[in-house]
């Protein structure tokens, strides 16, 4: 088994419950935008519009079609716009509003701590490589108690690029001074961490949570973070 110095772990979705997390924070917008007045319900149907409007408008984000300001608001006026409210003020006040909710969340995903703990122990160096917005990324660590893990944090903001371009990794290597050959890419996206990984050259684990079926190849593949202790 190949011997690993520098780590990099992807954020949302990998350690940072995303979803979990994203659903309360809409849901405290949802509430004090009092949006159910304007037969916007339930609760749960707006989720899922905006759920669909976020993954499709990240999706055009990371393949560059469109800019950081664009995903934003756009997501949330076009989930308003699902139900017949075409209201930019208000997408733009919901954005802004779940922004500032989101990243104060602290939901990670179950055994986060004891595998960030164990590799730390074992004298791994841990770092972030994540398309999310640097403000918003900090401000997650911070809330959620991660911050004191990891040594670099690499953002597309910083670095330029977008996983899984291979800017974003080179700038991560020079930013750490790791070596590719014993460094390896730890995520959930498999385009964005997983086949970004193959193409800079450096080995992945996807972190498979949702048990998912992939024709894409990690070098290796857990679906419960207990499982790294298996491979590191």
């Amino acid at each position: 088994m190949k011997t690993y110095q520098h780590l990099f772990f992807d954020l949302d979705h990998t350690i940072w419950d995303f979803e979990a997390n994203a659903k309360d924070a809409l849901r405290e917008s949802y509430l004090y935008h009092e949006l159910a007045l304007s037969g916007i319900e339930p609760y749960e149907n707006f989720y899922e519009r905006y759920t669909y409007h976020n993954k499709r408008l990240w999706d055009r984000y990371t393949k560059g079609l469109i800019i950081q300001r664009e995903l934003k608001w756009k997501r949330m006026f076009l989930t308003l716009l699902d139900f017949k409210i075409a209201d930019e003020p208000l997408a733009r006040s919901l954005s802004q509003d779940f922004l500032d909710r989101l990243p104060i969340r602290k939901k990670v995903f179950p055994y986060t701590f004891e595998i960030l703990d164990y590799l730390k122990n074992k004298n791994y160096q841990l770092h972030l490589i994540t398309n999310g917005f640097n403000r918003i990324q900090e401000q997650k660590l911070v809330h959620a108690g991660l911050q004191d893990y990891f040594e670099v944090m690499v953002t597309s903001e910083i670095s330029g690029c977008l996983k899984p371009h291979a800017g974003i990794f080179e700038y991560a290597m020079e930013a750490t001074g790791a070596q590719p050959d014993k460094s390896i890419m730890i995520g959930d996206n498999l385009v964005a961490d997983i086949q970004g990984a193959a193409n800079f050259g450096i080995d992945s684990v996807f972190t498979n949570h949702i048990e998912d079926t992939t024709a894409h190849v990690a070098t290796y593949e857990v679906r419960h973070l207990r499982e790294l202790e298996d491979i590191f």
